[in-house]
């Protein structure tokens, strides 16, 4: 065999392992390869799905802002919780545009470890990133974060302040009574009815917790009849033939 012809086999199935690793990559379930299983698949799947997320966390340091959003965007939407610290960290970036976005990623994916740089960004000099902080600490439902928000509660933004009662509401917690009840005289009505509404959640139950799950999904039938059709008719066929 010439060398020729070994340089370009050898060319062919470097092209054809090329082109295999991009269909992969694009359809994860299809099982083009000879021999291949679906635990295969499912296991370059993940594979290709944690490299996706390493990039995405190296792209929060990227020079282009919009990139550093998008990447932001694109963690939440993959959900994968492995992203938190690096999100975290990124929250000192110096575009607010950006600090917004990542803040509402990190209450997308709900993760505790993210508490205590939002709580740190409710003093952010960016009204939309104090806005969004309280809401993602809503969110994550982690009550340490009850005194940040209480101080928050003082906010020059009736947006931030409305959005920080409303949190309050959520995470449920006594220590926020006295705030909730001093922002039923805010300015802002916006502000008084959340008020109002977070004193009903906060007085959920005797000892001023809110329940576990404070907005359970409503059953269909709340009062099911036990028996729907409490006297069926024995005969459906002499029944029909009555009304005739």
């Amino acid at each position: 065999m010439s060398p020729v012809t070994v340089f370009f086999r050898t060319l062919l199935r470097s092209s054809a392992i090329f082109l295999g690793a991009a269909v992969m990559f694009l359809h994860p379930p299809l099982e083009w390869r000879a021999g291949a299983t679906p635990h295969t698949g499912v296991g370059a799947q993940q594979a290709a799905t944690e490299a996706a997320v390493d990039g995405l966390i190296g792209a929060l340091k990227d020079s282009d802002a919009g990139v550093r959003r998008q990447a932001a965007t694109a963690l939440a939407e993959l959900g994968n919780r492995r992203a938190v610290p690096a999100l975290a960290a990124a929250l000192k970036d110096s575009d607010p545009e950006v600090r917004a976005r990542i803040v509402s990623a990190l209450g997308e994916l709900a993760d505790s470890r993210a508490t205590t740089a939002l709580a740190d960004a409710l003093k952010d000099e960016s009204v939309s990133v104090r806005a969004r902080a309280a809401s993602a600490l809503a969110e994550i439902g982690d009550r340490s974060a009850v005194d940040a928000l209480i101080a928050a509660a003082k906010d020059k933004s009736p947006e931030v302040r409305r959005r920080v009662i409303a949190a309050l509401g959520e995470l449920g917690d006594s220590r926020a009574m006295d705030t909730l009840t001093q922002a039923l005289k805010d300015e802002d009505a916006t502000i008084r009815r959340a008020a109002a509404a977070a004193i009903a959640e906060l007085g959920g139950d005797g000892d001023g917790r809110i329940h576990p799950n404070p907005h359970p999904h409503p059953h269909p039938h709340p009062h099911p009849h036990p028996n729907p059709n409490p006297r069926p008719n024995p005969n459906p066929g002499l029944h029909q033939l009555r009304i005739r």
